[in-house]
């Protein structure tokens, strides 16, 4: 499989060592300072390209991505009040998308805990809920994409929270997100269910980059011969 990386800091780098572990080539690395290459003629060069920069930026990449018919991988995150416009765009032109806020396998087996749990607190009002997430300060955007997507799991399914905010709160209708930045922190998440007799708490810790690039170079394997927009629940199975 030939690899276009749109973004080569310190995440697209340790997409391409797996990459190449997994017998790939990495035929086209855009970082800031050749924007010029990212052309038309050299990503029809490639099967797939992978999208970690930020939220300057992902909305037109992947804009572009799909208008040149090439299968697109997205990590970046920040920029999702525009997620509607590019998947009204890949299925007007029948292109190939995957977003997830987070690549990790173990992450999203998370998801899928964290999903169950809520299922069985939300009639159990005596408790209540709060999310933490702690990454290195490096990171651009507060807060995480995964946490937002930990918060959103829980509104869909407790009817008691109406809205996530990003900071403490006394309003019960409202479910904290905690966000700190520490060096050095590849990714803590903490859910945490907390009552005056006992507290219940999942937590997922990133130990380093490679769960996070494996995720988005199987993902990227996964969708190179598809149509349609997908998730990492299509990739993994879930």
């Amino acid at each position: 499989m030939k690899i276009a990386l749109i973004g080569y800091g310190k995440m697209g780098k340790a997409i391409e060592e797996i990459a190449l572990q997994r017998h790939h080539e990495i035929v086209l690395r855009i970082n800031d300072e050749n924007l010029e290459d990212f052309t038309k003629q050299r990503l029809e060069k490639t099967d797939v390209a992978i999208e970690f920069t930020g939220p300057h930026s992902a909305f037109e990449n992947l804009k572009q991505c799909i208008n040149w018919n090439i299968p697109v991988v997205c990590g970046s995150t920040g920029w999702l009040d525009q997620l509607s416009s590019i998947k009204t765009l890949c299925t007007a032109m029948n292109g190939s998308f995957i977003y997830a806020s987070n690549f990790s396998v173990g992450v999203n087996i998370f998801f899928a805990v964290n999903k169950r749990l809520a299922q069985l607190m939300q009639d159990h009002l005596e408790y209540d809920i709060e999310i933490e997430e702690i990454h290195h300060t490096q990171k651009k955007d507060a807060p995480s994409g995964t946490a937002i997507t930990i918060a959103e799991q829980i509104l869909e399914l407790n009817s008691h929270k109406k809205k996530w905010i990003n900071q403490p709160t006394a309003y019960k209708e409202e479910l904290p997100i905690i966000s700190k930045r520490i060096d050095p922190a590849p990714g803590t998440h903490t859910v945490k269910y907390i009552s005056v007799t006992d507290d219940i708490e999942i937590r997922h810790t990133a130990h380093n980059r490679t769960g996070f690039a494996l995720g988005a170079v199987l993902a990227a394997e996964y969708i190179q011969d598809k149509k349609g927009i997908f998730t990492m629940k299509d990739v993994l199975g879930i």
